[in-house]
């Protein structure tokens, strides 16, 4: 099991919706104040989890950025595997934090499923969070803030701030937004989607270099790039985004472990021995 006591992120997803035995789909545990906070569920999530020593029971708060399925693939799934083998089992209830239209989103889930992802009452929570400007809630000492994002209608980035003034930021998908320089103004650490190299930009998703501005603009102490489709694997993404970010920087794998405030620069470790 994993000591929640020092913050940090894990990895547990570095890829998108391409099948990949190296990456799984958009993922990250982020552990803070004393809190896990699953953010995004793509498929291969609740496996990354169980490497890491975690169940679904552990988790308590799950953080969507978008509906797409590379980003909410395994939601149902988590919720079926909840309810087995008994619904008892979770004694806490579950919070699912996601954009404008969630709870439409999931009232179409349960049109398909029904019963399957319904769990006993009082053990499911709804929270839309705005998607056409800044929104904050608060779990238990850690502040959670959002701001919409360039890539679909419910797309939301998330920053997290501890009681000490930690704060983790993870974008999700999006493109080019100062909404997003705003949001990780002075954070201890950025995630930031990286989906293609800069010579194949595509709406909707940023490269290395953009990614670099964003977190420069932004002053960021740590940025790790992250959500890499298999085109990035045949690019030095690190010289990409030197071009404009100077800054500790990561390349996030799966199963990667990053202490904040770092133990040194750049400093990271995998979860699990390689």
């Amino acid at each position: 099991m994993i000591s929640t006591a020092e913050p940090s992120v894990i990895i547990l997803g570095s890829g998108t919706c391409v099948p990949s035995l190296k990456r799984s789909a958009a993922s990250a545990l982020i552990l803070l104040d004393g809190v896990r906070f699953l953010v995004d569920a793509g498929p291969g999530t609740m496996w990354r989890l169980l490497e890491t020593g975690t169940t679904i029971f552990d988790i308590s708060f799950i953080l969507l950025t978008h509906f797409h399925p590379d980003h909410t693939g395994e939601l149902a799934s988590f919720l079926f595997a909840t309810k087995y083998p008994d619904p008892a089992q979770r004694q806490t209830p579950l919070t699912i934090v996601a954009g404008k239209g969630f709870s439409d989103f999931f009232g179409k889930l349960k049109n398909v499923y029904g019963s399957w992802i319904e769990l006993a009452p009082g053990l499911l929570n709804l929270k839309e969070m705005d998607s056409h400007g800044p929104d904050v809630c608060r779990v238990k000492g850690v502040t959670v803030e959002s701001m919409p994002m360039r890539h679909r209608d419910e797309s939301i980035a998330y920053r997290l701030t501890g009681p000490d003034g930690l704060s983790i930021v993870y974008s999700g998908d999006t493109d080019y937004c100062e909404n997003l320089v705003i949001l990780a103004e002075n954070a201890d650490l950025l995630i930031c989607e990286s989906a293609l190299p800069d010579a194949m930009k595509v709406e909707g998703h940023l490269t290395p270099s953009l990614a670099g501005d964003i977190a420069s603009r932004a002053h960021v102490r740590q940025l790790v790039l992250t959500h890499f489709y298999p085109e990035c694997d045949h690019v030095d993404l690190v010289h990409e985004c030197r071009k404009t970010y100077t800054g500790p920087l990561v390349i996030a794998q799966d199963l990667m472990k990053i202490r904040i405030p770092a133990p040194f620069p750049g400093g990271v470790e995998s979860f699990v021995p390689v």
